[in-house]
């Protein structure tokens, strides 16, 4: 102990963990939009009002499901149809070549793996959608891990479900090792939520600096081509 009663040996280190596993929403933040997600829900409720088109806006980067569960007034059967044609138009768009990645955003994979960082990409949509994106892209060799809701028993985000998953799997030593991006506030209050000590919100996607500051967000980047000089500049 010294004077002040503190054992000398349990002073915090100052310096910042090293970050060991890097978790990537898709739509919006790694992989670009341009109006997919809206065309998708379109296509699903083709009566939908402004109203309602602006709660889907709203809600970008949550789990899709939940969305429409909330727009059909709760119906379990309607939000479920509904869901299934939303994804259903969404991998017509995929498969129609609808898909590319944001400018950056492979070269910045690439350079969070030269850094020995792992990856872990996570979204809101189904498991068929996402792995249809991952191989529209060509990024299964290229990240770790890739989660959706329905990995974590639907809980998607804000929840911290499949950021605290992705951290269980990647077996990092803490959650201090752990950095989230994303677009949406939704990505930066589930980066809180999961304890992350860097959450970073991108100015690429569905939501302005603003409100990502106010969900969170600690950084704000114009891309995630940014994030692997943010993470290199904090570890010295």
């Amino acid at each position: 102990m010294n004077d002040h009663g503190t054992r000398t040996g349990a002073l915090l280190d100052p310096r910042p963990s090293r970050i060991e596993l890097v978790v990537l929403d898709m739509a919006g933040t790694t992989v670009a939009d341009d109006g997919l997600v809206e065309r998708a829900f379109g296509a699903a409720l083709p009566d939908a009002t402004d109203e309602q088109l602006a709660y889907v806006r709203a809600t970008m980067g949550e789990s899709k499901i939940t969305v429409f569960r909330h727009l059909t007034g709760g119906d379990e059967e309607r939000a479920h149809a509904a869901n299934a044609d939303f994804e259903a138009a969404y991998a017509r768009l995929v498969d129609e070549g609808h898909c590319a990645p944001l400018p950056g955003a492979e070269d910045a994979l690439r350079r969070l793996r030269d850094q020995g960082r792992g990856i872990a990409l996570t979204t809101g949509f189904a498991r068929d959608t996402q792995d249809r994106i991952l191989a529209a892209l060509g990024w299964n060799d290229l990240v770790d891990l890739a989660l959706c809701p329905s990995d974590v028993d639907g809980r998607g985000r804000p929840h911290p479900d499949m950021i605290l998953t992705a951290a269980l799997r990647s077996r990092v030593s803490s959650m201090a090792a752990v950095a989230v991006a994303g677009d949406t506030d939704s990505d930066m209050r589930a980066g809180r939520n999961a304890g992350a000590s860097v959450v970073a919100g991108v100015r690429t996607g569905a939501h302005d600096t603003a409100t990502l500051r106010l969900a969170g967000a600690g950084h704000v980047l114009d891309s995630v081509a940014e994030l692997p000089d943010l993470l290199a500049a904090r570890e010295g």
